[in-house]
């Protein structure tokens, strides 16, 4: 972000993400509960914005952007990527890969180059990229390609839960062999440094999950607690940070427990998210710690099948845009 932007000036980008999914339905479902303090833009095809809209039978103004200073503050404004065939909602075609590419591309380069000052992303289909033959993994591991940042952490974030990973979309068989000493350090330092600095937490307190059953059992039921997670959480002993753990997983998110901790730190995707979906499923954030811009993204997935219904809910994407908002200052 550019500080010396004023308030009136900072831009959030959006990227929609897969056409045939609810993608677009969240953001035109979205727009009457924005603050009109945001000023965003959309990064799509606007033809396939305005079809939308016809079937969800929405009456919206469009305004479609050749440069950022024809910005109108009561129009829904779009930077136009052109798709090159019509979008029926609900139904995959590989030709969406590229083009959803693009949009993340052209977004990015709006926050690396300032006039955007954070990104805020729609979901994807993964499989359909892969099949046009771009390699995609995620949202994740694309911005830290893009941005040559070494180390990201994937943090998903409620109203009363902030849950870091060190490990994000792996198959399970290869986790363990990617639990280490470095990983599991990078990521306590990434999040204490989000708490401090993006969250305003100037003590934070951090539970820590094992990666085994009753987190190790003593050495019993695995050995990694001992070995890698508890020697990397004191090589990130720091004044005013308090690391608890390494916690059995099972009992990390009880109430008792999170009362006492700012976040959780899981070590794989399906270990910590379970539970903060199943808390806060639709209005949950996905933001991504390390990278040089500020990203967040919705919790959910394509939902193809409630694409053009008027029946998905952009409660995820409202809290992503409003965490957004509040991390560049608005």
């Amino acid at each position: 972000m550019h500080l010396s932007k004023s308030k009136s000036d900072r831009l959030i980008a959006i990227t929609p993400g897969e056409p045939a999914g609810i993608g677009l339905d969240v953001c035109l479902l979205a727009n009457a509960d924005l603050s009109k303090h945001q000023k965003y833009v959309y990064v799509a095809d606007p033809r396939a914005m305005s079809e939308r809209a016809s079937q969800l039978k929405l009456s919206s103004t469009f305004n479609v952007l050749q440069n950022l200073e024809d910005y109108q503050p009561d129009a829904i404004n779009i930077i136009p990527i052109a798709l090159d065939y019509p979008v029926t909602p609900g139904q995959l075609d590989t030709r969406s890969g590229p083009y959803v590419i693009e949009c993340l591309d052209r977004a990015l380069k709006l926050c690396t180059s300032g006039d955007a000052d954070a990104l805020v992303t729609g979901p994807i289909q993964k499989s359909v990229v892969n099949d046009s033959g771009i390699e995609f993994s995620g949202h994740t591991e694309w911005l830290a390609d893009q941005t040559e940042t070494e180390h990201v952490v994937m943090m998903l974030v409620s109203e009363n839960l902030r849950v870091a990973l060190v490990t994000t979309h792996l198959p399970l068989s290869q986790v363990s062999a990617a639990i280490n000493h470095e990983a599991v350090a990078r990521t306590i330092k990434a999040t204490a440094h989000a708490l401090r600095h993006q969250f305003r937490i100037k003590t934070p307190r951090i539970a820590i999950c094992g990666l085994n059953p009753h987190a190790g059992e003593g050495g019993h039921l695995g050995t990694e607690e001992i070995s890698i997670i508890q020697p990397a959480m004191s090589a990130c002993s720091i004044p005013d940070l308090q690391l608890i753990g390494p916690l059995p997983a099972d009992t990390a998110f009880t109430q008792r427990n999170l009362l006492q901790c700012d976040a959780v730190i899981a070590m794989y995707h399906d270990q910590g998210l379970p539970v903060l979906k199943h808390q806060s499923f639709g209005h949950a954030v996905n933001i991504t710690l390390g990278l040089p811009i500020i990203r967040t993204s919705v919790d959910h997935g394509t939902a193809l099948d409630l694409a053009g219904s008027g029946a998905a809910d952009p409660g995820s994407l409202v809290a992503a845009i409003d965490l957004a908002a509040s991390l560049i200052g608005l």
